[in-house]
């Protein structure tokens, strides 16, 4: 990966602001940025191909949906070498903290994708994504339509997710975590995993092992975290 800039130095502090960030961001050889406008012009080069051209493997391609600052997608990206993973999020400056982390300790198994999710079927093929990932989203409490699990998203991954592919939500807020239960459960979908308090029970579950900055922060204050794991049925739409 690229060895430029310098953002190991300040352990991706806040020191640098927005803008040196995003001059920086355009050193790394893994973050595609693409507004709505590019895709409709230049449509997106890797679509199906991200294995063959990007990553030069045959590995499971798994997607965290509003990353942030990629901690999730980084610290996954760590445990399993033998997988791709890619951060989505259109929040450049916040990616950038990823970015460094990925670039300084040399996953060669981690991008991020720049760019609104209400775009993300323009980025993937059909059956190129085995897992999606979503972590401590907006919650949007009076605009259910922008919920990352609602039926229009849903809809959007199923084009491009594996049949057998999964969604995993982790929230804190029980908005979100119920809203998403009973869309899954209105549409007939699978639910492997369902937990309302994911760290009242005694299972030995991977999604323990990653904790980020605010959610440790949330689970000092005594909130609880709740996760649900769930396929997708392609054969039918919300």
């Amino acid at each position: 990966m690229s060895q430029h800039g310098s953002c190991s130095k300040n352990k991706y502090k806040m020191g640098k602001n927005k803008l040196e960030r995003f001059a920086e961001n355009k050193t790394f050889n893994n973050l595609f940025e693409y507004s709505f406008e590019r895709i409709k012009n230049e449509g997106f080069p890797l679509k199906g191909r991200w294995r063959q051209d990007f990553f030069k493997n045959d590995n499971p391609i798994v997607l965290e949906l509003g990353c942030g600052k990629g901690e999730y997608t980084v610290g996954l990206a760590r445990e399993h070498r033998d997988v791709n993973y890619i951060g989505v999020d259109i929040k450049g400056s916040r990616m950038w903290v990823g970015l460094c982390a990925a670039r300084d300790e040399g996953l060669n198994n981690v991008a991020f994708l720049r760019t609104h999710i209400e775009l993300i079927d323009n980025f993937f093929a059909e059956n190129e994504v085995d897992e999606i990932w979503v972590t401590f989203p907006d919650p949007q409490p009076s605009k259910a339509r922008k919920r990352l699990t609602g039926p229009n998203f849903l809809d959007r991954y199923r084009k491009f997710l594996k049949h057998e592919g999964v969604v995993n939500l982790k929230t804190d807020s029980d908005i979100m975590y119920e809203f998403t239960v009973e869309t899954v459960k209105e549409a007939a979908y699978p639910i492997y995993y369902n937990y309302d308090n994911l760290y009242a029970n005694d299972d030995e579950l991977e999604v323990k092992k990653i904790r980020t900055y605010y959610e440790q922060i949330w689970l000092d204050k005594g909130l609880t975290i709740k996760y649900i794991r769930f396929g997708i049925n392609r054969s039918r739409s919300l």
